[in-house]
Parts: C-alpha cells; sequence; structure tokens
C-alpha cells in the first residue's frame, strides 16, 4: 500500500479507497474524476462519480458526495456539504458550512451565502451578491 492511498471503511462495512489529490492533498475516491487543476484541501472528502471541472475549489472538511459534478472556477467553502447528484455551475461559490440537498442545482456565476441550507431538488440561481433571481 502506498502513501498516496487510503481506505476508509462507509456506513454501509464497504471499504473504499481514497488517494490524496495532488493539488491541496485531500481525499478523492476511486472514480472520481478531479482535474488536476482543480485545488481539493486537505481534510476534503470526494466521493465516488464525482466531477470536479478546471480550476475549482474544494475547501478543508467538505464532503461532497457521489455523482456531484461541479463546474469550472466553481468554489466550495470549508465544511460545505453537497448532497448527492447536485450540480454546481462555473464559478458558483458556497458559502461556509453550507448544505446543498440531493440533485440540487446551483446555477452558474451563482453565490450562496455561508449556513444556508438548498433543499433536494431545489434550482437556484443568484445575482453576483447572492441575491436570488426569478425562476
Amino acid at each position: 500500500m502506498g502513501k498516496n492511498y487510503i481506505d476508509i471503511e462507509n456506513d454501509r462495512g464497504e471499504m473504499l479507497r481514497y488517494r490524496k489529490h495532488v493539488n491541496g492533498r485531500g481525499l478523492v475516491a476511486n472514480g472520481a474524476k478531479v482535474h488536476p487543476t482543480a485545488f481539493v484541501e486537505a481534510g476534503a472528502y470526494i466521493e465516488p462519480g464525482v466531477q470536479i471541472a478546471a480550476g475549482a475549489f474544494v475547501g478543508r472538511g467538505a464532503w461532497i458526495e457521489s455523482d456531484v459534478v461541479i463546474g469550472p472556477k466553481a468554489h466550495v467553502a470549508p465544511h460545505a456539504h453537497i448532497g448527492p447528484k447536485a450540480q454546481l455551475g462555473a464559478g458558483a461559490q458556497i458559502g461556509v458550512r453550507t448544505q446543498i440537498g440531493q440533485g440540487a442545482s446551483v446555477a452558474g456565476g451563482s453565490l450562496i451565502g455561508d449556513d444556508q441550507t438548498i433543499g433536494d431538488g431545489e434550482r437556484v440561481a443568484t445575482d453576483r451578491r447572492g441575491l436570488r433571481l426569478a425562476a
């Protein structure tokens, strides 16, 4: 076992293998695709099936669940939680401790502040100040 890999047991008793991402040393599960220019801070977890585009940032302690798509230059602040199958558009900004629900979609360029909750399946678009736009 190389020092760049770690095995962690999930809540169903299955062993998942994670590798340390080249930029930031965050843990990326096998089956996740993280662009080499993305930055995943130490303490962040990226689950299987996740796709993270070029220039994206994932902060310390963030948890990105399975099958999430994160667009180019999106920013996920520390301790945020992105639920399974959620989508973050290019340049979206997700605040500290913010929860994004399963299957939710945050439009490109949107700003979601600290300690916010976006519900399961919700679609959100904001202006650059974080004010929600009409659907």
